[in-house]
């Protein structure tokens, strides 16, 4: 046993009221481990079987459940376990890699999992995720169908320029206009969905209000950053992934770097900066002030997502719409 998974272990036995369960998801089944009982056992991934294991949390006093982000199949856990009143955390399966790799635990097994995760939630003690609204969970599912049609899109695009064929080239284009219409009766649809909640709605008009942020991406960022308004200027741009980092190490001063985040929120914003710095003189203005400053380009052109973030998360915080000579959010490059 490792000298980290001793701490670890004393950790959790000092904790003797908290006891956590985890749970490695999978298609089929769920692969249980309560800690500190060292309780194993396997359920089917249905009604039932949470069902029997709800029972197991509420008989155990389970005070927390971790998960790993499994798509679409942690969905029906996460939601039974909130409906009967048991704390539930969805964390990111590369941090509970890593956190398996610092114990020691280089096998790799659903019972192995399970237990890891227990582990982690008692060591860590994540925050609880509350499960997404049905309009927030629909809205998430149309924007992964519209990332896949994209995908779609320039992979046929890529195809149809490298073709020389006559009959490959008619299907490809025939191919490519179906999916430019699926695209479309997505962008229809998200926009209906958005339009009939209120919550979404408002975010939608502020979003949009901004200079540069579009219909599309104001979707994106009300799917991927729902935290938008709830938390602070730093917490939205480390959630955005252009929260500066630093990588010092003894003597050594790094150059501070961006890591992490929303990858498909950040790509969005990035499109907007671009515009932005083109057509907004503010936007356009802090980023050539920066670049006279010795910035390099793509500094400044993070430092221009970042006030994008910011200023679309102050706006919905404070519940209104942008305005040409409103104060924008001071931020540091």
């Amino acid at each position: 046993m490792s000298r980290t998974q001793e701490k670890i272990d004393d950790l959790t036995r000092n904790d003797n009221a908290a006891v956590h369960a985890g749970v490695d998801v999978s298609k089929e089944a769920l692969d249980v481990f309560i800690s500190p009982h060292a309780l194993r056992l396997r359920v089917d991934n249905n009604k039932t079987g949470i069902k029997a294991l709800i029972r197991q949390c509420k008989r155990h006093d389970v005070r927390l459940v971790a998960m790993e982000a499994t798509g679409k199949y942690h969905c029906l856990l996460h939601e039974l376990l909130s409906e009967a009143g048991i704390a539930a955390a969805v964390v990111n399966p590369f941090r509970m890699r890593q956190f398996a790799d610092s114990l020691g635990r280089l096998a790799k097994t659903d019972t192995i999992d399970a237990e890891v995760i227990a582990r982690f939630a008692a060591c860590m003690k994540p925050e609880t995720t509350p499960p997404p609204t049905a309009p927030s969970k629909a809205l998430k599912g149309l924007h992964a169908a519209r990332r896949q049609v994209l995908d779609e899109i320039g992979d046929l695009k890529r195809k149809l320029h490298a073709t020389d064929h006559a009959l490959a080239a008619k299907q490809m284009r025939a191919r490519l206009k179906m999916a430019e219409r699926h695209k479309e009766a997505l962008d229809q649809e998200i926009r209906a969905l958005i339009a009939a909640d209120a919550a979404m709605k408002r975010k939608f008009d502020i979003l949009t209000s901004i200079p540069g942020i579009g219909a599309a991406t104001a979707g994106i960022l009300i799917t991927d950053l729902s935290e938008l308004g709830q938390v602070n200027a730093r917490q939205i741009a480390a959630l955005t992934g252009v929260a500066p980092m630093n990588w010092d190490s003894g003597a050594k001063n790094g150059k501070r770097m961006i890591r992490g985040g929303r990858k498909t929120a950040r790509n969005a914003l990035y499109m907007c900066a671009v515009c932005c710095i083109r057509r907004s003189s503010q936007m356009g203005g802090f980023y050539r002030q920066l670049i006279k400053r010795g910035k390099s380009p793509k500094v400044a052109l993070t430092a221009v997502i970042r006030k994008l973030a910011i200023l679309a998360n102050t706006l919905i915080a404070q519940d209104r719409c942008w305005q040409p000579h409103c104060p924008s959010p001071q931020i540091r490059p």
